[in-house]
Protein backbone atom coordinates (compact mmCIF):
# COMPACT_ATOMS: atom_id res chain seq x y z
CA UNK A 1 0.00 0.00 0.00
CA UNK A 2 1.46 3.39 -1.00
CA UNK A 3 2.29 5.57 2.04
CA UNK A 4 -0.01 8.54 2.53
CA UNK A 5 1.26 12.11 2.48
CA UNK A 6 -0.09 12.57 6.02
CA UNK A 7 -1.79 10.23 8.43
CA UNK A 8 -3.20 10.95 11.89
CA UNK A 9 -4.72 8.25 14.07
CA UNK A 10 -6.33 9.12 17.43
CA UNK A 11 -4.30 12.33 17.70
CA UNK A 12 -5.07 14.44 20.79
CA UNK A 13 -3.58 17.85 21.51
CA UNK A 14 -3.86 19.55 24.91
CA UNK A 15 -3.06 23.26 25.35
CA UNK A 16 -3.05 24.93 28.77
CA UNK A 17 -4.97 22.05 30.26
CA UNK A 18 -7.68 22.10 27.59
CA UNK A 19 -8.20 19.45 24.90
CA UNK A 20 -8.17 21.32 21.57
CA UNK A 21 -7.92 18.28 19.28
CA UNK A 22 -9.78 15.20 20.47
CA UNK A 23 -8.75 11.83 18.99
CA UNK A 24 -8.54 13.10 15.42
CA UNK A 25 -7.95 10.53 12.68
CA UNK A 26 -7.24 11.75 9.16
CA UNK A 27 -5.45 10.32 6.12
CA UNK A 28 -4.41 12.46 3.16
CA UNK A 29 -3.07 10.73 0.07
CA UNK A 30 -0.55 12.21 -2.35
CA UNK A 31 -2.24 14.43 -4.93
CA UNK A 32 -5.58 14.51 -3.09
CA UNK A 33 -7.50 17.81 -3.01
CA UNK A 34 -9.23 18.28 0.34
CA UNK A 35 -11.32 20.92 2.14
CA UNK A 36 -11.51 21.10 5.94
CA UNK A 37 -14.60 23.10 6.95
CA UNK A 38 -15.79 24.24 10.35
CA UNK A 39 -16.86 27.23 12.43
CA UNK A 40 -14.42 29.41 14.34
CA UNK A 41 -13.07 27.49 17.32
CA UNK A 42 -13.59 24.10 15.70
CA UNK A 43 -9.89 23.20 15.98
CA UNK A 44 -8.90 23.88 12.36
CA UNK A 45 -5.93 26.14 13.19
CA UNK A 46 -4.76 23.70 15.86
CA UNK A 47 -4.87 20.91 13.28
CA UNK A 48 -2.69 22.99 10.92
CA UNK A 49 -0.17 23.77 13.67
CA UNK A 50 -0.07 20.09 14.60
CA UNK A 51 0.57 19.10 10.97
CA UNK A 52 3.48 21.57 10.91
CA UNK A 53 4.84 20.24 14.22
CA UNK A 54 4.29 23.55 16.01
CA UNK A 55 2.01 21.64 18.41
CA UNK A 56 2.72 18.07 19.51
CA UNK A 57 0.11 15.41 20.24
CA UNK A 58 -0.28 13.57 23.51
CA UNK A 59 1.42 10.20 23.19
CA UNK A 60 -0.96 7.30 23.77
CA UNK A 61 -0.95 3.66 22.76
CA UNK A 62 -2.32 3.41 19.24
CA UNK A 63 -1.61 7.05 18.34
CA UNK A 64 -0.04 7.56 14.90
CA UNK A 65 1.28 10.75 13.35
CA UNK A 66 3.13 9.94 10.12
CA UNK A 67 4.37 11.79 7.04
CA UNK A 68 4.90 9.63 3.95
CA UNK A 69 4.87 6.51 6.08
CA UNK A 70 7.42 7.74 8.62
CA UNK A 71 6.69 8.78 12.20
CA UNK A 72 10.12 10.37 12.63
CA UNK A 73 11.17 13.01 10.12
CA UNK A 74 12.88 16.35 9.84
CA UNK A 75 10.54 19.32 10.38
CA UNK A 76 12.15 21.29 7.56
CA UNK A 77 11.63 18.34 5.21
CA UNK A 78 7.94 18.35 6.13
CA UNK A 79 7.64 22.09 5.53
CA UNK A 80 9.20 21.58 2.11
CA UNK A 81 6.64 18.89 1.33
CA UNK A 82 3.73 21.12 2.40
CA UNK A 83 3.68 24.79 1.41
CA UNK A 84 1.59 26.95 3.76
CA UNK A 85 -0.35 30.18 3.13
CA UNK A 86 -2.00 31.95 6.06
CA UNK A 87 -3.05 35.39 7.24
CA UNK A 88 -0.61 35.18 10.16
CA UNK A 89 2.25 34.54 7.74
CA UNK A 90 1.19 37.47 5.56
CA UNK A 91 1.11 39.83 8.53
CA UNK A 92 4.55 38.69 9.71
CA UNK A 93 6.33 40.37 6.78
CA UNK A 94 7.63 43.92 7.21
CA UNK A 95 5.95 46.40 4.80
CA UNK A 96 9.21 47.10 2.95
CA UNK A 97 9.90 43.49 1.92
CA UNK A 98 9.46 43.13 -1.84
CA UNK A 99 7.44 40.49 -3.61
CA UNK A 100 10.63 38.85 -4.86
CA UNK A 101 12.01 38.64 -1.32
CA UNK A 102 8.74 37.10 -0.12
CA UNK A 103 8.89 34.44 -2.83
CA UNK A 104 12.59 33.67 -2.33
CA UNK A 105 12.18 33.37 1.45
CA UNK A 106 10.18 30.21 0.78
CA UNK A 107 13.44 28.39 0.08
CA UNK A 108 14.54 29.04 3.67
CA UNK A 109 11.18 28.90 5.49
CA UNK A 110 12.01 32.37 6.76
CA UNK A 111 10.26 35.74 7.00
CA UNK A 112 12.51 37.69 4.63
CA UNK A 113 16.00 36.87 3.39
CA UNK A 114 18.38 38.25 6.05
CA UNK A 115 21.82 36.69 5.38
CA UNK A 116 20.63 33.78 3.30
CA UNK A 117 22.54 33.04 0.11
CA UNK A 118 20.21 33.13 -2.89
CA UNK A 119 21.51 31.20 -5.89
CA UNK A 120 20.86 31.91 -9.57
CA UNK A 121 18.79 28.71 -9.68
CA UNK A 122 16.57 30.07 -6.89
CA UNK A 123 16.07 33.34 -8.77
CA UNK A 124 15.19 31.38 -11.92
CA UNK A 125 12.65 29.27 -10.00
CA UNK A 126 11.09 32.40 -8.46
CA UNK A 127 10.79 33.91 -11.95
CA UNK A 128 9.13 30.76 -13.29
CA UNK A 129 6.60 30.63 -10.43
CA UNK A 130 5.81 34.34 -10.74
CA UNK A 131 5.10 33.84 -14.45
CA UNK A 132 2.89 30.83 -13.75
CA UNK A 133 0.86 32.83 -11.22
CA UNK A 134 0.88 36.03 -13.30
CA UNK A 135 2.55 38.14 -10.61
CA UNK A 136 5.72 39.28 -12.37
CA UNK A 137 4.60 42.90 -11.88
CA UNK A 138 4.62 42.41 -8.10
CA UNK A 139 8.20 41.19 -7.75
CA UNK A 140 9.70 44.65 -7.23
CA UNK A 141 6.82 46.08 -5.22
CA UNK A 142 6.92 46.29 -1.39
CA UNK A 143 4.35 44.02 0.23
CA UNK A 144 3.07 47.02 2.18
CA UNK A 145 2.05 48.64 -1.13
CA UNK A 146 0.10 45.57 -2.29
CA UNK A 147 -3.55 44.78 -1.85
CA UNK A 148 -4.42 41.79 0.37
CA UNK A 149 -5.10 39.71 -2.74
CA UNK A 150 -1.77 40.60 -4.34
CA UNK A 151 0.12 39.76 -1.14
CA UNK A 152 -1.75 36.45 -0.87
CA UNK A 153 -0.67 35.46 -4.37
CA UNK A 154 2.96 36.25 -3.48
CA UNK A 155 2.61 33.93 -0.49
CA UNK A 156 1.28 31.20 -2.76
CA UNK A 157 4.37 31.67 -4.94
CA UNK A 158 6.51 31.49 -1.78
CA UNK A 159 4.86 28.19 -0.88
CA UNK A 160 5.38 26.73 -4.36
CA UNK A 161 9.05 27.57 -4.97
CA UNK A 162 10.28 24.26 -3.58
CA UNK A 163 7.68 22.28 -5.56
CA UNK A 164 5.77 20.89 -2.55
CA UNK A 165 3.46 17.91 -2.74
CA UNK A 166 0.65 19.96 -1.21
CA UNK A 167 -0.40 23.57 -0.77
CA UNK A 168 -2.15 24.19 2.56
CA UNK A 169 -4.24 27.35 2.81
CA UNK A 170 -5.67 28.66 6.08
CA UNK A 171 -8.77 30.84 5.55
CA UNK A 172 -7.41 31.93 2.14
CA UNK A 173 -10.02 34.55 1.20
CA UNK A 174 -10.24 36.52 4.46
CA UNK A 175 -10.14 40.30 3.81
CA UNK A 176 -10.37 39.94 0.01
CA UNK A 177 -12.76 42.00 -2.11
CA UNK A 178 -14.77 40.41 -4.92
CA UNK A 179 -12.13 41.03 -7.57
CA UNK A 180 -9.32 39.59 -5.45
CA UNK A 181 -11.53 36.67 -4.43
CA UNK A 182 -12.17 35.81 -8.08
CA UNK A 183 -8.47 36.01 -8.97
CA UNK A 184 -7.38 33.91 -6.00
CA UNK A 185 -9.94 31.20 -6.68
CA UNK A 186 -8.78 30.92 -10.29
CA UNK A 187 -5.17 30.76 -9.06
CA UNK A 188 -5.97 27.86 -6.74
CA UNK A 189 -7.68 26.00 -9.55
CA UNK A 190 -4.60 26.42 -11.76
CA UNK A 191 -2.36 25.10 -8.96
CA UNK A 192 -4.62 22.07 -8.50
CA UNK A 193 -4.74 21.35 -12.22
CA UNK A 194 -0.92 21.57 -12.38
CA UNK A 195 -0.69 18.59 -10.03
CA UNK A 196 -0.11 20.10 -6.58
CA UNK A 197 -2.56 18.87 -3.95
CA UNK A 198 -4.65 21.72 -2.56
CA UNK A 199 -5.80 21.60 1.08
CA UNK A 200 -8.21 24.40 1.98
CA UNK A 201 -8.95 24.99 5.67
CA UNK A 202 -11.85 27.40 6.05
CA UNK A 203 -15.19 28.39 7.53
CA UNK A 204 -16.39 29.64 4.12
CA UNK A 205 -18.12 27.35 1.65
CA UNK A 206 -17.03 29.52 -1.27
CA UNK A 207 -13.37 28.72 -0.52
CA UNK A 208 -13.88 25.09 -1.57
CA UNK A 209 -12.58 24.93 -5.14
CA UNK A 210 -14.38 22.49 -7.47
CA UNK A 211 -11.27 20.30 -7.64
CA UNK A 212 -11.69 19.38 -3.95
CA UNK A 213 -13.48 16.06 -4.12
CA UNK A 214 -13.41 15.35 -0.39
CA UNK A 215 -14.63 17.45 2.54
CA UNK A 216 -13.89 17.05 6.25
CA UNK A 217 -16.14 18.76 8.82
CA UNK A 218 -14.69 19.81 12.19
CA UNK A 219 -16.50 20.87 15.34
CA UNK A 220 -15.31 21.11 18.95
CA UNK A 221 -11.85 19.77 18.16
CA UNK A 222 -13.21 16.66 16.47
CA UNK A 223 -13.81 15.44 12.93
CA UNK A 224 -17.58 14.97 12.73
CA UNK A 225 -17.84 13.99 9.05
CA UNK A 226 -15.44 12.97 6.27
CA UNK A 227 -16.33 11.89 2.77
CA UNK A 228 -17.10 12.79 -0.83
CA UNK A 229 -18.05 16.44 -1.27
CA UNK A 230 -21.53 15.73 -2.63
CA UNK A 231 -22.38 13.56 0.40
CA UNK A 232 -20.98 15.98 2.99
CA UNK A 233 -22.18 19.34 1.68
CA UNK A 234 -25.88 19.03 2.42
CA UNK A 235 -28.37 21.44 3.99
CA UNK A 236 -28.73 19.27 7.08
CA UNK A 237 -25.02 18.72 7.71
CA UNK A 238 -23.90 22.32 7.14
CA UNK A 239 -26.87 23.77 9.00
CA UNK A 240 -26.07 21.53 11.96
CA UNK A 241 -22.36 22.37 11.83
CA UNK A 242 -22.92 26.12 12.01
CA UNK A 243 -26.14 26.06 14.01
CA UNK A 244 -28.30 27.91 11.48
CA UNK A 245 -30.86 26.79 8.89
CA UNK A 246 -29.26 26.94 5.44
CA UNK A 247 -29.99 26.01 1.88
CA UNK A 248 -26.95 25.09 -0.21
CA UNK A 249 -26.75 26.14 -3.82
CA UNK A 250 -24.31 24.53 -6.27
CA UNK A 251 -23.23 26.54 -9.29
CA UNK A 252 -20.50 25.50 -11.77
CA UNK A 253 -18.88 23.30 -9.14
CA UNK A 254 -18.94 25.95 -6.38
CA UNK A 255 -21.11 25.74 -3.26
CA UNK A 256 -22.85 28.66 -1.53
CA UNK A 257 -25.10 28.89 1.54
CA UNK A 258 -28.31 30.87 1.47
CA UNK A 259 -31.39 31.22 3.65
CA UNK A 260 -29.75 32.05 7.00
Amino acid sequence: MTPSLLEFRDVTVVREGRTVLDRVSLRLDEGEHLAILGPNGAGKSTLIRTILREFYPVRREGTLFACRGREVWDVFELRSAIGVVSNDLQQAYAPGVTGREVVLSGFFSSIGLFNHRVTPAMHARADAISRFLGIEHLMGRPIGAMSSGEARRCLIARALVHDPAALLLDEPTNSLDLSALHTLRQTLREVARAGTAVIVVTHQLHDIVPECGRVVLMQGGRIVADGPKEAILTDERIGGLFGVPVRLVKEHGWYYATGY
